[in-house]
């Protein structure tokens, strides 16, 4: 290798190494000898196999690291999910360059939120096929933040345990009227009428998620209670007791929470309650451009101050708000583990590239939710002439008696 070669490779080197600051990262480039911050003990190593992969995770680190991983060009030897978590922390001390924010811009602009282009979007990741997901989901395929009322409880547990979390947040009572929206496979529908007995009317644009949803209620006879719609959120119409949306919000985009406030109210007026649950974040910042591209079109999670656009303009009180970012983090290191037993399946049903995407965006995402990168928001709300749905906090941890009918339920059922 000529001078001015090595100089550049050097050169390159050094500004990843000043990227990662102290990050207990070891970088190998081509067959070199291993490089790491002074003073650390690395938890992984990131080998580097040419100069094009050098300059990319130069000019652009997440989106550069995120592909060439994909592609199998750069290969991680050591914990995947530790070395993202120093990575992320990292990367939120070091200022953005002018070509990442460029390219968010550009992102943001292709990826709008429009009802055709929020079709597209959630086609791109929800529509990938059913037997994709219950490969590593739980047997209701719920596919948001679990609640763990014990470290140690199941995931099929914690998933039960949250659609009870959410019901008694709520106080649902017999004869009340829901409108869920982005409802997934259907679970929550159906865990509200089948274990509160209200009757639910559930809307998502993900065909597959509702052809699924709509044979799951008629196999267990609540087809009359529970009524799941194709059609977009913006469209929803009738009026309810309770509103309720979980894992939505960051797909709609910021600029459409005021539309969405505007909705809600429409819907349960000034005298019903909602719930909203979603990923979010402690400030306003971009997801990771690279999820954007490659896995979450048009995702956004927004801050508490961003949320509060959808309920301050209709007069809505917000009456509970809590954060299980913890919570996420066991749930997504249930699906990593479950994914990982499956990757052969998964490798057989798409491709070796489709695999190493998914595992570095589930891994990404503990690292993420371990980290405090992101954050699981849960916000309880009602209208101003509402009455208080609960004296104090007590009731939301007297578990229900739905709880363990649910796990007979499942049980019986797969």
């Amino acid at each position: 290798m000529s001078l001015v070669p090595r100089s550049i490779d050097e050169w390159l080197v050094r500004e990843i190494l000043k990227f990662i600051g102290p990050a207990p990262i070891q970088l190998i480039f081509q067959n070199g000898e291993p490089i790491a911050p002074p003073g650390v003990s690395p938890v992984a190593t990131l080998m580097i196999p040419d100069r094009r992969t050098l300059w990319g995770l130069v000019l652009d680190p997440e989106v550069a690291f995120g592909e060439a991983y994909t592609d199998g060009r750069i290969h991680v030897d050591g914990d995947l999910v530790a070395l993202l978590e120093a990575a992320y922390g990292a990367a939120a001390e070091a200022p953005a360059c002018l070509y990442s924010r460029l390219a968010d811009k550009w992102t943001n602009f292709r990826q709008s939120n429009t009802l055709s282009a929020s079709r597209h979007n959630i086609h791109r990741h929800y529509d990938l096929g059913n037997d994709f997901y219950k490969l590593w989901l739980d047997p209701q395929l719920v596919y948001t933040c679990a609640y763990f009322p014990t470290p140690s409880a199941t995931l099929e547990d914690a998933q039960i345990a949250k659609m009870d979390y959410v019901c008694r947040k709520l106080r649902l009572q017999p004869g009340e009227t829901v409108v869920e929206t982005g409802c997934g496979w259907g679970a929550l529908s159906l865990h509200m009428a089948r274990h509160y007995g209200v009757s639910v009317k559930a809307y998502n644009i993900s065909h597959q998620q509702i052809v699924f949803a709509r044979e799951r209620a008629r196999q267990e006879g609540l087809s009359k209670q529970v009524e799941f719609i194709e059609e977009d959120y913006r469209h929803a119409t009738g009026k309810f007791d309770v509103f309720v949306s979980v894992g939505m919000l960051e797909h709609i985009g910021v600029a459409n929470y005021q539309g969405l406030g505007r909705i809600i109210h429409r819907l349960i007026g000034d005298s019903g309650r909602g719930f909203l649950h979603f990923i979010g974040r402690n400030y306003p910042t971009q997801l990771s451009r690279w999820i954007r591209k490659h896995i979450f079109p048009g995702a956004c999670p927004p801050s508490l101050d961003q949320a509060a656009e959808i309920f301050e303009p209709s007069n809505f009180s917000v009456l509970d708000v809590e954060n299980l970012r913890l919570h996420y983090a066991k749930t997504l290191e249930h699906w990593l583990d479950r994914f990982e037993h499956s990757r052969d399946h998964v490798s057989a049903m798409y491709d070796p590239s489709f695999v190493r995407a998914w595992r570095l965006y589930l891994a990404g995402s503990v690292a993420a939710f371990r980290g405090g990168t992101l954050q699981l928001f849960q916000i309880l709300f009602c209208g101003s002439r509402c009455e208080p749905v609960f004296w104090t906090r007590a009731p939301l941890y007297t578990e229900e008696p739905s709880a363990a009918e649910a796990t007979k339920w499942i049980t019986a059922t797969s």
